[in-house]
């Protein structure tokens, strides 16, 4: 079969096999190049299939020997599609590191589940060792089922006023102006539920008294604050709310751990083109601002350059206790936050027109991301030949 990318809206409808398999390389071949990270051996990413997840899965393996457990909820081909980049991207990870010696493996099951925590810490005591020395929680989703069946949706929205700003569809590649309307009290508490820390919570809650968390354990959730200019739309919003509990989570987490030596830290990130950012109306803008500007003072990373910068410099240095600043924020957000670069986006930001936007912006960085999440738009792919069959059947054995 031939696959011809698909987009709907800022929502991409298919992906591309034969280059998801090259961008999971393509991270890992910038880990094994950029130096060894002396970190944890035995690793249970939340959220592993995409975005920082799959990131820091990668840093961490391939950057520092770790074996890892990865939990994500993604659709596997079939007879109704192709199946998800997520799914794929589990598979090749697995396949690269045990090809290393590692031990990689893949729960592809409802991380909100209980039962998915027990069948988790089972294979811990069972297979892996029996103690992991971190949890990485990167779930990025918009419904939850909690544990009693409640139903939780989030909502992106702001809170008092509606905000408008100019934003993009990539479909059309049209430049409007979009409008964030307030949320109900309701649709904010929901939100707080799907994307707060209250799950964080229960993994490492469950996962302690099952008794597999080693002495001096970590766990660190990722977030994002942002620059002054987007607080109204990020920071004040429904998605601030629900960060801001994620930051209350880390505390609670923190002291409990303390016991027994472990802690719990909340990584803020950059602003990056991920599935997530994606569906963030006037978000995408901002994005492509910041990356001419980063770009140009060559000091943009992506998801794989921030993890590897997480791990090596922030959550485990060679010498010195983690690196925080004054609230036990790890601020992985420094570069994007200088002023210098702040102001060189507002500059161009006040230039911006639906004539002229693709280009006083980084769009065709962006769409390139964008693309390469989902294995399009990647050099040396030929994507006029076929798939086989064959080659779908094949990565759907069981492990």
């Amino acid at each position: 079969m031939k696959i011809i990318q698909e987009i709907k809206g800022n929502v991409a409808r298919n992906c591309h096999p034969i280059g998801l398999k090259q961008t999971v390389l393509d991270q890992i071949q910038h880990i094994e190049s950029v130096g060894s990270i002396y970190g944890p051996k035995k690793v249970l990413i939340i959220g592993a299939s995409s975005g920082y997840g799959l990131a820091a899965r990668i840093a961490l393996a391939f950057g520092g020997g770790a074996d890892t457990i990865g939990v994500s909820y993604e659709k596997a081909p079939g007879e109704k599609g192709i199946g998800t980049a997520g799914w794929y991207n589990n598979v090749y990870l697995k396949e690269y590191a045990e090809a290393r010696g590692l031990t990689a493996k893949n729960f592809n099951l409802d991380a909100f589940s209980d039962s998915t925590r027990k069948d988790v810490a089972d294979f811990i005591k069972e297979v892996f060792g029996g103690k992991i020395d971190l949890l990485v929680y990167s779930v990025a989703t918009g419904v939850r089922v909690a544990p009693d069946g409640t139903k939780y949706t989030s909502t992106l929205g702001v809170q008092e006023k509606p905000f408008s700003g100019p934003g993009f569809c990539l479909e059309n590649q049209v430049l409007s102006e979009q409008t964030l309307e307030p949320v109900t009290e309701k649709q904010l508490h929901d939100t707080v539920k799907v994307m707060g820390g209250e799950d964080w919570q229960l993994w490492v809650n469950f996962l302690a008294q099952a008794g597999v968390l080693s002495d001096n354990f970590k766990t660190v959730a990722f977030s994002y604050i942002g620059p002054e200019s987007t607080y109204p739309l990020y920071k004040e919003g429904s998605l601030g709310a629900a960060k801001a509990h994620l930051h209350t989570t880390a505390d609670v987490l923190n002291e409990q751990l303390r016991a027994t030596g472990g802690s719990a830290y909340i990584a803020v990130c950059k602003a990056l083109v991920t599935k997530a950012s994606a569906y963030i109306p006037v978000f995408p803008l901002y994005i492509t601002l910041l990356y001419r500007v980063m770009k140009q003072k060559r000091i943009h990373e992506t998801c794989i350059g921030q993890m590897h910068r997480l791990m090596f410099s922030y959550l485990y240095p060679t010498t010195g206790d983690v690196n925080t600043d004054d609230r036990r924020l790890i601020r992985l957000d420094d570069l994007e936050l200088r002023p210098d670069v702040q102001a060189e986006v507002e500059r161009l930001r006040q230039l911006v027109t639906p004539q002229n936007f693709k280009q006083i912006g980084d769009f065709s960085g962006y769409v390139a991301e964008f693309s390469a999440l989902n294995g399009f738009g990647l050099a040396g792919i030929d994507y006029t030949k076929d798939i086989p069959q064959e080659y779908i059947d094949k990565l759907l054995l069981p492990d």
